[in-house]
C-alpha cells in the first residue's frame, strides 16, 4: 500500500444525504491528523458541507476539496492518485459507479462503497479484480447495511462454531427504519434488469476461481417461525452472496458451509404483505412506463428522513449457527441503519482501512476478508454490538 500520497481518505459524495452524514462521522470521529479531502463536481455545495463541519470540527475549515466527476474519468483518475482510499456513495452504482472503480484498480487505491446492487457488484469483479490484485487495491463492496451487519455477523458466529466440520448460519433480520431514496432508486435498477444481473453472475462465475475442496452453499429452505418468533421470508439482496464470498476466501468456514438469510415479522398478515410488495416492484420495474411511476412515488436520490425519525429507527439481526454438535445464537443490532448506522459502518470501514494492522489483501475483497476482527472491534466501541445469546 502506497502511502506518500496527499490523502489518506477522499470522500466522494459528500453533498448527498448519506454523504453529508459520512463527512459528518469522519469530521467527529477521524484521528488527529488524518489527511482528508472532500472530492464532487459542485464545488460551491462542497463548500457548504465544509461550513457544517467546522462548526463540528473548526480544523476542518481548511478541509480540501477536490474536482470530481463520474461523467469525468480523468477528474476520477486524478482523485484516485491523490488518495490512500476513496470512499464514494454517489450512486445508483451500476450508472455512475464502474469509472471510479477503474481508476482505484489501475492507482493502486483502496475503493470503498455503499451498493447493493448484485449485477455491479459482479461485472466489477470481471472487469477490475485482477487488476486490482496487480496493482494491490481493495476493492471493498457493500460497506454499509448491505452488507456490513451480515458478513460480519455470519464471521462474528463461525469463530464460534468447531472448526474443519461443516458448518450451517441462518441470518434473520429485523429492522423499523425508513431507506434512502438512493437505496430505493438502486433496488428499482436491480429490479428493471434481471436479465443483465444474471448475465453478470454467470460471467464471473466464468472467470471466478472456485475454493478447493471446500463447498459453499446459499439456501433459501422454508425456517420454522418458531426459531425467531415471528415469520421469515427469504432477502433476494446481495448480502448472502457477500457472505458466500467470505466463506470462500476464508477456510475458518469449514469444508461445507451454508447460509441462509431472512426477514422475520411477528405477524403472518406483515409477511405476506410484504412478499406481495415485493413481487408488485419487481414486476412493475419491468416496464418503462410502470418503472417510471415507480421512481416517483420514492424518494429522490440524496433524500432522508428527520434526524428525530432516525432516532426511533433500529435493527437486529439474530444468527443461528450449527455445525460438530454445537449450536449458538448471536445478534448484530444498532440504531438506523439506512443512514445514521450506515455512515458509520462506512466511515470506520475508511478508518479501519487507514489506521489499522490488517491481513494483506488486494482485488476485489469483501469486509470479513479485508478488515474482519479489527472492523468489529471499530464499530463496538462506535455502538453497534456484536454479542452472544446462547451457546
Amino acid at each position: 500500500m502506497t502511502t506518500d500520497r496527499p490523502y489518506e481518505i477522499v470522500l466522494y459524495g459528500a453533498t448527498g444525504f448519506t454523504g453529508g452524514l459520512t463527512a459528518e462521522y469522519l469530521a467527529r470521529h477521524a484521528p488527529p491528523g488524518t489527511r482528508w479531502a472532500l472530492a464532487g463536481r459542485d464545488r460551491g455545495r462542497l463548500e457548504a458541507v465544509r461550513d457544517r463541519l467546522a462548526a463540528i470540527d473548526p480544523a476542518c475549515e481548511k478541509l480540501p476539496l477536490l474536482r470530481a466527476d463520474s461523467g469525468d474519468a480523468a477528474s476520477l483518475e486524478e482523485v484516485a492518485r491523490a488518495a490512500r482510499i476513496v470512499v464514494t456513495t454517489v450512486g445508483p452504482y451500476g450508472t455512475h459507479g464502474e469509472p471510479l472503480v477503474a481508476a482505484c484498480a489501475a492507482a493502486g487505491t483502496d475503493y470503498l462503497d455503499l451498493t447493493g446492487e448484485p449485477g455491479f457488484v459482479d461485472r466489477m469483479y470481471v472487469l477490475h479484480h485482477e487488476e486490482a490484485v496487480r496493482t494491490g487495491a481493495r476493492i471493498v463492496h457493500a460497506c454499509g447495511f448491505d452488507s456490513i451487519p451480515y458478513d460480519l455477523g455470519a464471521y462474528f458466529t463461525v469463530q464460534r462454531l468447531p472448526e474443519d466440520v461443516p458448518l450451517r448460519v441462518e441470518g434473520f433480520a429485523r429492522f423499523d427504519a425508513d431507506f434512502s431514496g438512493g437505496t430505493a432508486h438502486s433496488a428499482i435498477g436491480v429490479f428493471s434488469d434481471m436479465p443483465g444481473m444474471l448475465r453478470a453472475e454467470r460471467e464471473r462465475r466464468r472467470v471466478e476461481p472456485r475454493p478447493e475442496g471446500r463447498r459453499i452453499r446459499l439456501s433459501r429452505r422454508a425456517v420454522p417461525h418458531a426459531r425467531v418468533g415471528g415469520w421469515t421470508l427469504p432477502m433476494p439482496t446481495l448480502d448472502p452472496r457477500i457472505v458466500a464470498r467470505s466463506a470462500a476466501a476464508l477456510d475458518r468456514y469449514g469444508p461445507v458451509f451454508t447460509y441462509g438469510q431472512y426477514v422475520a415479522v411477528r405477524r403472518l398478515p406483515a409477511a405476506a404483505g410484504l412478499a406481495a410488495g415485493m413481487g408488485a416492484a419487481v414486476a412493475l420495474a419491468q416496464l418503462p412506463p410502470t418503472r417510471a411511476l415507480l421512481l416517483r412515488l420514492v424518494s429522490a436520490p440524496g433524500d432522508g428522513p428527520s434526524a428525530e425519525r432516525r432516532a426511533r429507527s433500529w435493527f437486529k439481526v439474530t444468527f443461528v449457527g450449527e455445525g460438530g454438535g454445537h449450536r449458538v445464537v448471536t445478534e448484530v443490532a444498532g440504531g438506523d441503519p439506512g443512514y445514521d448506522e450506515t455512515a458509520k459502518m462506512l466511515a470506520e470501514s475508511a478508518l479501519c482501512l487507514a489506521h489499522d494492522d490488517l491481513p494483506e489483501t488486494a482485488g476485489q475483497v469483501t469486509t470479513a476478508v479485508a478488515m474482519g476482527d479489527a472492523l468489529i472491534r471499530r464499530l463496538d466501541r462506535a455502538g453497534l454490538t456484536f454479542r452472544v445469546l446462547d451457546r
